[in-house]
């Protein structure tokens, strides 16, 4: 359970500090600042995971995406989902989802409202997640979803596998997965060492995982292109808003469920 008194850091609020966010308690800004002084490279991972987020968002709206279920949503840091999603559909429906009282607090008090929903939920409990009757009123399963677990899956210990399977059998053909992942192939022992000797000292130690376990959680999905690529290098875009930072720690894609 992630203290609500900010006394112990956490994976959400740190990475909020890594993108510029206030928001933050002193744990969490301490944690940031040893990773950054270790590698100044971390905060162009988290930017550039931000901006793999909201370029999937953007084209998954384009392809008629309407509703987004985004888990480990974290503080909320604009553009968020719910903006890119209503340049394309203004009525786009969106749930974030976080387990850190915190941030969940935070952001039903300055997000919430017209279609867009936080709740309290911890991905390691997919079926909770999936049985909120928050979750349930806002979204409509029967329809393709945009499920966003960016920035998360790697602070799941033991088979998170399992996990992305509850999720994909709850949803409809056409639904899609957006993911990165923090991967033990692209980065150096020493890079590893520190960053799980961090995030050990949080309520969210880190499990990096190789480039086949990555592949492998989109198992059912056809994966889009151009791949489970760095964050930087899925369908790169232009705009400055979106993050230009390339990065090497993290891995991206995204998958649509086919037809049954």
């Amino acid at each position: 359970m992630i203290p609500a008194d900010g006394s112990q850091p956490s994976a959400a609020r740190i990475y909020a500090c890594l993108l510029g966010s206030k928001d933050t308690h002193r744990a969490d800004r301490e944690a940031a600042e040893t990773l950054v002084s270790a590698f100044p490279s971390v905060r162009d991972s988290c930017r550039a995971n931000r901006g793999f987020l909201l370029r999937a968002v953007r084209d998954l709206a384009a392809a008629g995406i309407t509703q987004f279920l985004d888990l480990g949503s974290g503080l909320p840091v604009h553009p968020n989902v719910h903006d890119l999603a209503r340049e394309t559909h203004p009525d786009a429906r969106v749930v974030y989802v976080d387990n850190d009282p915190a941030v969940v607090s935070h952001s039903q008090a300055v997000v919430d409202g017209g279609g867009v929903v936080t709740v309290s939920g911890d991905l390691r409990d997919p079926e909770a997640v999936l049985g909120n009757a928050d979750v349930r009123a806002t979204l409509d399963f029967t329809r393709p979803l945009g499920v966003l677990a960016v920035g998360v899956l790697h602070f799941i210990p033991g088979d998170v596998h399992a996990v992305i399977a509850t999720l994909r059998d709850a949803l409809a053909p056409g639904s899609c997965l957006a993911a990165t992942h923090a991967c033990s192939d692209t980065m150096s022992e020493q890079e590893l060492d520190l960053g799980k000797a961090v995030y050990a000292q949080t309520a969210n130690p880190v499990h990096p995982r190789t480039r086949t376990e990555i592949h492998d959680l989109f198992d059912g999905f056809d994966i889009l292109p151009p791949g489970i690529v760095f964050p930087a290098d899925w369908r790169p875009a232009p705009d400055i808003e979106l993050y230009p930072e390339t990065a090497h720690e993290i891995l991206a894609g995204v998958g649509r469920l086919p037809a049954r």
